[in-house]
């Protein structure tokens, strides 16, 4: 059994932040119920294409942005703007040890399911809530995205070719990773405060901005910019403290050197048979070579250009330099290291019949993950559920399913 056996969560949340924090906490082995809109759902499944397969080899509804995030989860169909819908929430709330949701500031309290609506039936919830610009501030009421969340940032000031290279601008990158961030630190976040919970007994409240996560992990760049004063600019696929460590173009494709240190750069250029690049005054050391990076690039660029990807990476892992290929994500499902870790999954899914995942990539030694149930479809488990948990019969299930509270 996963780490958080046990645990009940109300995950609330829809889109991708909350979803893939709620996801990440199911795989830990918590009990996860997604309360989903009736008749829709969260907005992603809407989402394609592309859409699962069918058995036959024709798409479902069901979306595959849905699925990479809602792994492991019962779905229910409750309309919560309804009282009795808002009477469910409660008494799974009542219930549960961590509520997440991600709706605008103050929604869910003018329904009557804020935090300190709920806390009082049950001290111990935990309940995190993410939004764009948080829980105070002037941008607290507005709403936002990923995109704009990595413009308002700094992230695409970071990322892209540097200004006068042709195509240069700013550029966002092809994840939603401001949103995947955040869920990652509500996740950490749901964790302390179990954690912390142990010793005093009660739960508390969490307050998760995109922004500000987006903030925290500006890192490395984040401290460039407070220690000089000045923003760092953007150097395309290469690092901004460290040279070589960038994209080259070799004779049949490209290649990531990531050289780490003086003693890599001698392997190298060793390995390059350029050992006079290592003796180089100007090159001797790292604050060097990236004092001097436009040198050593038109240095190195023709050089790498002159044998193909394979022997590069061939004769450099010999050589312990750390390089690797780009991939396409197809190169990457077949990549020998990513089919050793089964990196990929296969579910039995309501509609698909077998539906692809994509592992947590934790492993631990003795509270193994399980990979159990596929992305549910919207409303799968509503009746078992609310029977199970709530003690509804049938026909009041079939009464709230008449008046449209349930789906």
């Amino acid at each position: 059994m996963g780490p958080l056996h046990g645990i009940a969560v109300l995950d609330l949340s829809r889109i991708l932040a909350g979803p893939w924090a709620s996801q990440a906490l199911a795989d830990f082995g918590a009990s996860v119920i997604k309360i989903e809109r009736p008749g829709t759902g969260d907005d992603t499944r809407s989402w394609g294409p592309p859409y699962l397969k069918g058995p036959d080899g024709s798409d479902t509804n069901e979306s595959a942005y849905f699925a990479s995030a809602n792994r492991g989860k019962q779905s229910i169909a409750v309309d919560f703007s309804t009282p009795a819908g808002r009477d469910i929430v409660r008494r799974l709330a009542a219930r549960s040890d961590v509520l997440l949701e991600n709706f605008k500031v103050g929604g869910l309290a003018r329904m009557g399911l804020g935090y300190g609506d709920l806390a009082p039936l049950s001290p111990r919830l935990i309940y995190c809530s993410i939004s764009a610009f948080g829980q105070s501030g002037p941008l607290a009421d507005a709403p936002g995205y990923d995109a704009m969340i990595q413009g308002m940032g700094g992230l695409m000031s970071l990322t892209g070719l540097p200004d006068g290279e042709p195509g240069a601008g700013p550029q966002k990158t092809g994840l939603a990773v401001s949103d995947l961030m955040a869920g990652m630190y509500a996740l950490a976040a749901i964790l302390g405060a179990l954690y912390e919970r142990e010793r005093s007994g009660v739960g508390q409240f969490i307050d998760i901005a995109l922004l500000d996560a987006q903030v925290a992990w500006l890192a490395n760049q984040g401290l460039n910019y407070l220690a000089t004063g000045r923003a760092p600019q953007r150097h395309g696929n290469a690092h901004p403290n460290i040279v070589p460590y960038q994209s080259f173009v070799t004779a049949d494709g490209y290649l990531m050197l990531a050289v780490g240190n003086d003693r890599q750069f001698a392997t190298f250029c060793r390995v390059a048979e350029r050992e006079d690049l290592a003796l180089d005054a100007r090159f001797a050391t790292n604050a060097l070579r990236v004092a001097n990076r436009n040198i050593l690039l038109a240095l190195l660029e023709p050089l790498l250009r002159s044998r193909p990807t394979q022997a590069w990476l061939a004769a450099l892992d010999t050589a312990g330099v750390p390089c690797g290929p780009i991939n396409d994500l197809e190169q990457v499902f077949a990549e020998p290291q990513v089919v050793h870790r089964a990196m990929r999954i296969d579910l039995p899914h309501t509609a698909a019949g077998q539906a692809p995942g994509i592992r947590n990539p934790t492993l631990y030694s003795r509270t193994s993950l399980e990979y159990e149930a596929a992305p549910p479809v919207l409303g799968e488990h509503t009746d078992g559920v609310l029977a199970e948990q709530l003690g509804f019969s049938p026909a009041e299930l079939r009464q709230l399913r008449r008046d449209g509270v349930i789906g």
